[in-house]
């Protein structure tokens, strides 16, 4: 899937063309040119204001250039990287490396601009404009990509792994390989695995600390629109609502919520702990980041700067992994600091109120993905 946006006036040397020792300009202006592909619908979006339509590759062959956003003739390509979170969250830290990485290896010929806090949008907003090519990278949980390819979300069932080890051993295999092979067609490509952490449970001053599995009885909890994730809460009792993480804080200030579940580092890294009093350590489900580039740029680049990214990516990915392990060790000791009660609920319950999860997304996800992770 391609996209070029062309602004200004462009002159095409066409003597290459018609094999003349003489030069005919062209020229013309495009105002906007975009695509977007659904796969299911076959559907095709694309619009512009145009005099003439020239091909990618007609330009590259009158021009000498490459198409644009690769960085041709000299000019910086920037990348723009768009986060939901705050720059101490460990995919923002983690992206900084790939920017040092990606500027130091290429001589500054391309950039990473990075805009955390919501600057570019929420997370589905962010992952729309990876879609359309308005953005060029960011890190999600991979249930925020249902929208596209659902099978990628695969890895949030509930209680699916006991460790970090074991679920990184799962993300960088064939099971997430080939649930995340229908992304390209939606433009985005997958450079590396984020982690977020396990999710956990916390609630405000007056619901109390969760115990047990019916202290989530009628719970309004706030989740993000992982379909996964949202039937875990209802098997648990709880009434989940879908709410944008950017929107989060204040929410629960203002009471519109009596919990909200995130990873640990999450929790601490926005400050949640000052707008609910209690962390239940449940760990009812695992959220692998993507970390992704718009198809298109990748598209773009030279086999040795897809090399570049590719090698960032994965120096990027070990420090995200590095910190979330060490900041889900280290900061619920600092939550207790900030005040908040912290439980360990007996997750034996948890689990048997859960098994029924992957059975009741049997029309969902691809069959033979589900026998993988049973």
């Amino acid at each position: 899937m391609y996209k070029f946006l062309f602004r200004g006036i462009i002159q095409i040397d066409l003597s290459v063309i018609m094999g003349y020792n003489f030069f005919i300009g062209l020229f013309y202006q495009t105002d906007q040119l975009y695509f977007r592909r659904k796969k299911e619908m076959g559907l095709k979006r694309i619009g512009f204001i145009s005099a003439v339509f020239i091909s990618a590759s007609l330009l590259a062959a009158c021009s000498g250039k490459q198409p644009a956003g690769a960085g041709a003739g000299g000019d910086t390509l920037v990348l723009k990287a768009g986060f939901s979170t705050s720059a101490s969250d460990p995919r923002v830290v983690a992206t900084e490396l790939f920017k040092e990485e990606v500027e130091t290896a290429t001589d500054g010929r391309i950039a990473v601009e990075i805009h955390p806090d919501g600057e570019l949008g929420a997370d589905s907003e962010l992952i729309e404009g990876i879609v359309n090519s308005d953005i060029d990278i960011t890190a999600s949980s991979a249930g925020n990509f249902a929208t596209y390819a659902p099978n990628v979300g695969i890895s949030a069932f509930p209680f699916l792994f006991d460790d970090f080890d074991e679920a990184w051993a799962f993300v960088d295999g064939d099971v997430e390989k080939e649930a995340e092979e229908e992304l390209v067609d939606y433009n985005i490509r997958v450079l590396g695995h984020y982690d977020n952490g396990f999710r956990c449970v916390t609630t405000s001053d007056k619901i109390g600390p969760v115990n047990n599995v019916s202290d989530m009885d009628g719970l309004i909890i706030r989740t993000p629109e992982n379909q996964i994730v949202m039937q875990t809460m209802l098997l648990l009792g709880a009434q989940p609502k879908v709410l944008d993480f950017t929107k989060l804080y204040d929410a629960l200030k203002n009471g519109e919520f009596d919990a909200q579940e995130n990873p640990i580092p999450v929790i601490y890294n926005n400050n949640l702990y000052e707008v609910q009093s209690n962390l239940a350590i449940t760990n009812h489900s695992y959220d692998v980041m993507l970390f992704v580039i718009a198809d298109d740029v990748w598209d773009s680049l030279s086999d040795e700067d897809r090399q570049i990214l590719a090698q960032a990516a994965l120096k990027a990915q070990a420090k995200d992994r590095e910190l979330i392990k060490s900041q889900t060790e280290e900061y619920i000791d600092k939550l207790k600091e900030e005040g908040m009660t912290v439980t360990y609920p007996d997750l034996a319950e948890f689990k048997e109120a859960t098994s029924s999860a992957v059975q009741i997304f049997a029309d969902t996800y691809d069959a033979d993905l589900l026998k993988k992770i049973q």
